[in-house]
């Protein structure tokens, strides 16, 4: 089991501080203990990140195996550049499982049935209009989800599943804080739109939806 991989930080004393990550990051570069540390306190969110990208458990533990090998072996070279040592993590990830993607041939997809309720319905707090209540309609925003692009899907996980801000995304998808807010943008317009021309229809008697506005486009 991947969770084994490294040692459990015995010996808590001679660690840096935990609420200190920059020093143990730096302590982690010269004692396995201080990385077994790093890696006991991020696992569990990459292999999250992971297994909703790739959706079977099997995958999800290998690849994440694979993010921490990788990161003890190039943590040398690590620098934070302002942003938390798990946004490097989830980069590394991003890289392994796009070539995992690639080599297996198939299309990226994200099992986002698998994302709780409440993590979507964070959506409420940056657009009320995408808000769900009931179940069906989580299953009409969960199938506009899927009609998005991989990337923009990725987005959305990245956000609400895992929590991440608009600069560690950009970390993780390799661009700017400000084009990840522009990506995010439009990408609730598009859902705006898509929940808008999926919903059942209800007329007020004059044979207009009585909530009807004008489809969202999306900027070009």
């Amino acid at each position: 089991m991947f969770y084994d991989m490294y040692p459990a930080p015995i010996g808590i004393g001679r660690l840096a501080d935990f609420s200190d990550e920059a020093g143990l990051v730096a302590q982690a570069k010269t004692d396995p203990q201080a990385f077994g540390a790093l890696y006991e306190r991020y696992v569990q969110k990459i292999y999250s990140y992971v297994y909703y990208r790739t959706g079977n458990t099997h995958d999800a533990e290998d690849l994440t195996a694979k993010v921490f090998q990788r990161a003890m072996v190039s943590l040398e070279r690590y620098t934070s550049r302002g942003l938390p040592f798990s946004a490097w993590l989830y980069r590394i990830a991003h890289n392994l499982v796009a070539n995992w993607h690639r080599d297996q041939g198939r299309r990226q997809m994200v099992p986002l049935h698998e994302a709780a309720r409440q993590d979507w319905q964070a959506l409420r707090t940056e657009a009320p209009e995408l808000a769900v209540e009931t179940r069906e309609e989580q299953d009409r925003l969960l199938a506009a989800v899927r009609r998005l692009s991989e990337e923009r899907q990725q987005l959305l996980v990245l956000k609400f599943v895992e929590r991440l801000s608009n600069a560690e995304i950009g970390q993780v998808l390799n661009r700017s804080e400000g084009a990840v807010k522009s990506l995010y943008h439009r990408t609730l317009l598009v859902l705006r739109d898509e929940l808008t021309k999926t919903a059942e229809p209800r007329t007020n008697g004059s044979g207009q939806h009585p909530t009807a506005r004008p489809s969202a486009k999306e900027p070009t």
